[in-house]
């Protein structure tokens, strides 16, 4: 239902600016990409595009968490709340508002798409050395608690939808863990190829040297 003349004909513009930014947010990602990619060197572009890429992904991976699973799990917890009337209770039955209904769905999918975007910037950080895995393992007990008071900010103050989000979330956070123990083993891959590389440049250019001494003059 709608009990304001104007509400439907702003929920469909409200919902029309929702889809229009969630099926236009690639394009102004490629465009924010290709602004900033002269600026940077290869190897960074290369690091860069991966995380470009799997952005949207994770937050289309979100949303739909909260639209096939989550979504029908918290109506049923509310209607299983609606009184069907006895002799001694009175009958209570929900007529959600569509404004209501939408800004209820539009906050969890946001809410889903921001949490999972979890990995994208640890493993970010990771790259660039502001984090490693060791520091997120050690401070898994205080993520766990962060998890539960970030989901009771983003989410309505029900507790289903709490719990549902700061689930994924500490899941998302031991990803976040594996996804920077495998770029450190990367980086420590490159670095130790790097430093033989090194080693054997060092080494032919002092036999080039040997050999240039020992020669007759």
């Amino acid at each position: 239902i709608y009990t304001a003349p104007q509400e439907f004909f702003f929920t469909q513009v409200k919902l029309a600016m929702f889809g229009g930014m969630v099926i236009a947010f690639p394009l102004i990602a490629t465009q924010i990409y290709k602004f900033i990619a002269p600026g940077l060197y290869k190897n960074e572009r290369n690091a860069f595009l991966p995380f470009l890429i799997a952005s949207p992904i994770l937050f289309l991976m979100g949303a739909s968490l909260v639209y096939f699973f989550f979504t029908p799990m918290v109506m049923w917890f509310f209607l299983a709340m609606q009184q069907t009337g006895t002799n001694d209770q009175v009958q209570i039955s929900l007529l959600p508002k569509v404004s209501e209904y939408l800004s209820l769905i539009m906050t969890l999918i946001f809410s889903f798409g921001l949490v999972f975007q979890l990995p994208v910037v640890t493993s970010l950080m990771t790259r660039v050395g502001m984090l490693s895995s060791k520091a997120l393992a050690e401070k898994r007990k205080w993520a766990i608690v962060i998890a539960f008071v970030v989901a009771a900010v983003l989410t309505p103050p029900d507790p289903m939808s709490q719990i549902g989000l700061a689930i994924p979330t500490i899941l998302l956070y031991e990803v976040a863990i594996w996804s920077a123990r495998l770029i450190e083993r990367g980086q420590e891959r490159d670095r130790l190829a790097r430093e033989k590389q090194e080693a054997g440049a060092e080494m032919a250019e002092k036999a080039a040297d040997a050999s240039s001494t020992q020669a007759p003059s």
